[in-house]
């Protein structure tokens, strides 16, 4: 067997080991298998925060039922960490199911609350959040009242949004909102094993939801596809029409012209 030259297996000096850990942490990226932990999380104690909560939403983008946020609070003083949690979509069906009985002994308090259809038709998407998450902080709220959250994504949809009055000096705000100061952070759920943990909760009970809905309208598939929306989907909704539990404000079948916009989405954005 001809000998490789050897200028071709001898890298210059120091480049393998530079270009090493480079590549892993590429392909940590883009792979999203580095599991989510506690370092960011732990960073507000040291701002006085003692009781965190992590939030995290499902749904958002399905076509029939709620919205569905998941809060799972912990203890910064003495929580640690709770291996094989990811983010929800990182995980099969049977693990989120599995994890989620860990979960609720792992922390002090959760909660997943709901938005419906009609509740989303109603009050928009991003009022039907706030409502799914206020019914989540209330649940957590029955155990302990967590003074910080940390949300996935860049947009604080949790906190109560405060209405115009005829008055300057009154203002009309949810009492039974987040009072928390609330703090957003990208893709949270892939990093933060609070917010993680909060995803998987909100996914498995939205999941037995749109499965017992299935029973009642068999015809849409909702026990495979959970509302979003597939092919067989829109085809179904194209032959049948929407029921009940679908959001009629929104773009709901496959036959609609190229400028009506996103493939799923609401009306008006």
């Amino acid at each position: 067997m001809t000998a490789e030259p050897q200028a071709a297996r001898r890298a210059p000096a120091g480049a393998t080991a530079a270009a090493a850990p480079a590549t892993r942490t590429a392909r940590r990226k883009t792979t999203g298998t580095t599991a989510p932990t506690l370092r960011f999380e732990r960073t507000f104690a040291a701002l006085g925060h003692r009781v965190l909560a992590g939030c995290d939403e499902v749904g958002r983008g399905a076509l029939a039922g709620p919205v569905s946020v998941g809060l799972v609070a912990v203890q910064l003083d003495s929580v640690r960490s709770l291996k094989g949690v990811k983010d929800s979509k990182l995980l099969s069906a049977a693990d989120r199911e599995a994890m989620a009985p860990l979960i609720k002994k792992w922390c002090p308090a959760w909660g997943v609350g709901h938005a419906s259809a009609a509740e989303i038709d109603l009050l928009g998407l991003m009022g039907a959040l706030r409502l799914a998450g206020t019914r989540a902080w209330t649940q957590v709220r029955g155990t302990l009242t967590p003074d910080v959250v940390l949300l996935d994504g860049n947009h604080n949809w949790l906190s109560p949004a405060v209405q115009a009055s005829l008055f300057d000096d009154v203002e009309e705000v949810d009492e039974a909102a987040c009072t928390a100061p609330v703090h957003t952070r990208i893709k949270a759920d892939m990093t933060c094993l609070s917010v993680a943990a909060a995803s998987v909760l909100a996914k498995v009970e939205r999941d037995a939801l749109m499965t017992e809905y299935a029973a009642l309208h068999p015809q849409y598939g909702w026990e495979i596809n959970k509302g979003y929306a597939t092919e067989a989907h829109r085809a179904a909704i194209d032959l049948l029409g929407p029921s009940p539990l679908h959001r009629l404000s929104w773009r709901l079948g496959s036959a609609r012209s190229d400028d009506e916009g996103p493939a799923a989405g609401p009306l008006g954005g």
